[in-house]
């Protein structure tokens, strides 16, 4: 970057171009290899930029996300934001979002192994997660017929807002759950307790009932 057009530039602010820009998180790394800095020199301007940004009572804040750094917009701002959402909505249906939760929590895991867990063939909600890209395949299972294996991504990570898998929710308790959830629900909370106390499931085992797809 030629010297001149840089110094009309604060640092500062060069990060934040190069964050708005990006759009997805980016590591230290890889701000430093952009604006041409040393590793240190480019946290300490990250730092400084996020004072800036709260000085400024900006409608931007940087998260630390997947392992890197991404310009947000502040939670002060989701009610006038939300109005975008008449636009283009991608809202994800319950049933869909009950097997991203289970993804979450028990990956890697197979198709089967969810379809025993939620007690429903789940093809629709996977590939609606796939076409998302909030779960990929990650390998596969070395038990007869290698069945696919899924998880989650970073896009999951940065449309939940958490900087890695630990910094998922534990789950509450059994007395919690049975305050807290319907009767269905109660159930698939159990069975999902039951499977993480007993082990792995058998890839090949069949959904436990026959309900018709979701």
């Amino acid at each position: 970057m030629p010297e001149k057009k840089r110094a009309e530039i604060a640092d500062t602010g060069l990060v934040e171009a190069v964050l708005f820009a990006a759009g997805n998180p980016m590591t230290v790394k890889e701000i430093a290899h952009i604006i041409e800095l040393d590793v240190l020199g480019t946290q300490n301007i990250i730092t400084r930029l996020q004072q800036e940004l709260d000085e400024r009572k900006s409608g931007l804040t940087l998260r630390q996300v997947a392992g890197g750094y991404q310009l947000a917009t502040r939670p002060e701002a989701f009610a006038t934001i939300e109005r975008l959402s008449q636009v283009v909505d991608r809202k994800i249906s319950a049933p869909t979002m009950e097997t991203l939760s289970i993804i979450a929590f028990k990956q890697p895991i197979t198709k089967a192994e969810i379809e025993h867990i939620r007690g429903v063939r789940i093809e629709r909600a996977l590939q609606k997660l796939l076409e998302l890209e909030l779960i990929a395949e990650v390998g596969r299972k070395p038990v007869l017929g290698r069945p696919i294996l899924y998880g989650t991504t970073d896009t999951f990570l940065r449309c939940f807002g958490i900087n890695t898998l630990a910094d998922l929710p534990a789950l509450p308790s059994t007395e919690e759950a049975a305050a807290a959830l319907d009767g269905e629900q109660l159930e698939l909370f159990q069975e999902v307790q039951h499977l993480q106390e007993a082990g792995e499931l058998s890839a090949d085992e069949e959904p436990a009932d026959k309900r018709q797809e979701e």
